[in-house]
């Protein structure tokens, strides 16, 4: 389907929605962070533009980003910014109880917005260069820089989940939404994808392209710079900030920098408040309240986790919280392709395209069907479908019908009829406690049905995990107690 729209993009010059609802929460306060870091240096951070208003943004420029030094004060600015929302959010819970006694969970949860993919991966390493600091001793830092750090990766993992929503790249957003006439590694530009949204002034599309591919209309998203621009401004101011001896000089040498890096970094900060009016505009799927519910439980669970613990997360998982780990992301993978697709029926279609569901209309059914059971009989309706959507399931494979709450049915026989399918299926569940089906529960010959292999709830988490204290042998034994060491904030590149 997303191939299709692309064609129909680039024949039609607009671009084509590739699904009917918005699938992410947009907090009603987002915090935007526009990043910049030092061509030729991993992660050494430039600039940063970050804020909750839109028109005042914080503004935090490093002098030199090649000093270890001016990298850790940078930590601390921007500290002193990120961390009163999280902590505010954190901080205002309310109660409630889901029938095993009152709990507490946050009202909001801090939703981070960066450009590109990229600006996750800054926000990620520049978690891992603060997480381990010390606040005594060689390069001690400010408190704050530590927490900074536990937090940013904390957000850096959670991006590595299908269905996050506290730290969101505008491009993928955009991406997930609509399909252009150009190639995802084009829409991986900002400017460029928001041409084809929301052509600036009323430009045509072709003269809103050429513009977005004009590094000096529209600077690149960072975190990376344009070549150009470090050539002939960011290089020579950098070293005209080295070579001064007085401090009045340094200081207008400096504010000449921080207006250059301002001027790369503001289209970015416009366009990306232009692009979460954008996807708010869009209706929100009915599964996204639900999501962003999940997300404020997660939320609350490390924020409890650094008030009682505050241990930085290891460089490097253990065995078995690895294994959870991955286990966790299959589950919600899982979880989230089939909340979109029961919730989206462009998100069905790619579905259907590729065999994974059905759409079609019954034949015939034998509703009052029972079949021999342990204690007597038991209901099991049988139900005949044909369709004329291509077919990739097996015989006793497990569908369901999103339009029943999920309800669960059994193939048990597939057969070529014409230019379709005539797919018998056995239903399991959901048609009441009686002996016979309840009203609606059982679909009618001439009803217009659709099945899908994709399963209501991922059954993951059951998995019985060992304890850490019990891994096995083949996977390094028992780890020890993590304790973080001085060595661990030792990195070559920060």
């Amino acid at each position: 389907m997303t191939s299709l729209a692309r064609v129909l993009a680039a024949e039609q010059g607009r671009p084509q929605q590739i699904t009917v609802y918005r699938h992410l929460p947009i907090s009603a306060q987002p915090i935007v962070i526009v990043p910049i870091t030092l061509a030729g240096e991993t992660n050494a951070p430039l600039a940063v533009m970050v804020g909750q208003d839109r028109q005042r943004p914080e503004v935090i420029v490093t002098r030199q980003p090649r000093e270890r030094s001016e990298r850790l004060r940078f930590a601390e600015r921007l500290a002193s910014v990120l961390l009163l929302p999280i902590q505010s959010m954190a901080d205002d819970k309310e109660r409630f109880d889901r029938g095993k006694g009152p709990i507490e969970r946050a009202r909001q949860a801090p939703q981070i917005w960066v450009p590109n993919p990229g600006g996750v991966n800054y926000v990620r390493l520049l978690g891992r260069m603060t997480r381990f600091r010390h606040t005594d001793g060689p390069w001690a830092v400010a408190p704050s820089v530590r927490r900074l750090g536990l937090w940013l990766t904390w957000f850096g993992e959670q991006a590595e989940f299908a269905d996050t929503s506290v730290l969101v790249s505008t491009t993928s957003a955009l991406g997930a939404m609509w399909a252009t006439g150009q190639s995802a590694v084009e829409d991986g530009n900002l400017a460029a994808i928001m041409a084809w949204l929301a052509p600036p002034n009323g430009l045509s599309l072709i003269d809103a392209m050429r513009r977005a591919e004009d590094p000096a209309r529209c600077p690149p998203a960072g975190p990376a710079t344009d070549p150009t621009f470090d050539r002939l401004f960011l290089e020579p101011t950098l070293k005209a900030l080295s070579a001064t001896t007085t401090e009045l000089t340094r200081r207008q040498v400096f504010a000449r920098l921080t207006t250059l890096l301002v001027e790369q970094m503001r289209p970015t900060w416009d366009l990306m408040w232009q692009a979460i009016d954008l996807l708010r505009q869009m209706p929100a799927a009915p599964g996204v309240a639900q999501r962003w519910e999940t997300q404020r439980d997660e939320f609350t669970w490390y924020d409890n986790q650094l008030r009682t613990v505050g241990l930085p997360q290891p460089k490097r998982d253990n065995a078995v919280r690895s294994a959870r780990r991955l286990g966790d992301m299959e589950r919600r993978l899982a979880a989230y392709d089939a909340q979109r697709a029961y919730d989206d029926p462009l998100v069905m279609a790619d579905f259907r395209l590729e065999g994974e569901a059905f759409s079609g209309r019954v034949v015939s059914a034998e509703p009052h069907r029972r079949v021999p059971a342990a204690r007597g009989t038991k209901l099991r309706p049988l139900v005949t479908v044909f369709t004329e959507d291509p077919i990739r399931l097996e015989d006793r494979q497990s569908v369901y019908d999103p339009s029943r709450n999920g309800q669960q049915a059994i193939i048990i026989g597939i057969d070529r009829v014409g230019d379709g399918w005539e797919v018998t299926i056995e239903l399991q569940n959901k048609m009441g406690r009686g002996r016979t089906p309840e009203p609606g529960t059982v679909p009618q010959p001439g009803d217009d049905v659709l099945y899908s292999a994709l399963a209501p709830q991922f059954a993951g988490r059951g998995q019985n995990w060992p304890a850490p204290d019990q891994t096995p042998w083949t996977h390094g034994g028992p780890p020890l107690t993590y304790r973080p060491a001085t060595e661990d904030a030792v990195e070559d590149w920060s």
